[in-house]
């Protein structure tokens, strides 16, 4: 995620450890990427207190971008940003081409081109119908959004912030997107600062 968007956003990197009151004061953005394991078990770090600091944050006009785990963060069960969307796994809607967890691509439609996008495990932003405070940006191949806006908050269920290395595997390496993936994030980023 820095390196596709540090040539146009400063960061600040926190951990759990340097969570504070005032922490919020002097960003734009809190962007949580994507993780290793499942979302319950990193997310355990984190205090009701602080998914409380986090929602005035963006109810006093700060913004959110989520990407996979940090997508997941969003739903009712853990930061409670996205209302009555929902975040679930997208391997296990019955209309998925994925059926497991593991690193692959997904086939995407983002804003009208169709792109082959990194996967590992990301969710399905389900919807109510004619929810007129979301955006869909983009969809999985079964129609599901995988990239929304919800007011202030841009969550993304795939991986545009893939570099290079996470393409090393043989059935990967045809994949590479060369950066262009990067851009299409910078300009989710661009279009969350917007909000």
């Amino acid at each position: 995620m820095i390196k596709a968007l540090s040539p146009y956003y400063d960061f600040k990197i926190f951990s759990v450890n340097d969570i504070a009151l005032d922490m919020f004061d002097d960003i734009d953005i809190v962007a949580f990427p994507g993780g290793i394991g499942d979302a319950d078990s990193h997310y355990k770090f984190f205090t009701r207190r602080f998914a409380k600091q986090l929602e005035k944050y963006i109810d006093d006009g700060g913004r959110y971008l989520g990407i996979c785990m940090g997508a997941y963060w969003t739903d009712q069960w853990y930061f409670d940003l996205i209302g009555d969307v929902r975040a679930v796994q997208y391997i296990k809607r019955p209309t998925s081409e994925i059926k497991r967890s593991h690193s692959t691509t997904a086939k995407v439609n983002w804003q009208g081109t169709e792109q082959d996008m990194f996967f590992y495990d990301g969710c399905a932003l389900l919807c109510p119908p004619d929810d007129r405070s979301v955006k869909v940006v983009a969809t999985y191949l079964n129609g599901d959004p995988m990239a929304i806006f919800r007011g202030r908050v841009g969550i993304i269920g795939c991986h545009p912030e893939a570099d290079e290395f996470w393409f090393d595997k043989s059935h990967l390496k045809n994949y590479w997107h060369k950066y262009e993936h990067h851009n299409l994030l910078l300009n989710f980023v661009d279009e969350l600062m917007q909000q």
